[in-house]
């Protein structure tokens, strides 16, 4: 039961505080992190199209 528990107690806290994290990273790297998530997401989706049609 705490592996349901736990990883929906992160990303809910992930939700909640999602400018703040964007703010620190932007702070940081200046750099937005939807562009790193589009592009990590961009990536995986050709992985896997990739792994399905060979």
């Amino acid at each position: 039961m705490l592996k349901f528990i736990i990883p929906a107690v992160v990303i809910f806290l992930i939700v909640l505080f999602w400018e703040k994290i964007n703010a620190v990273i932007f702070k940081k790297f200046n750099l937005k992190i939807n562009y790193i998530i589009i592009f990590m997401l961009l990536i995986i989706l050709g992985i896997i199209i990739a792994l399905l049609y060979f």
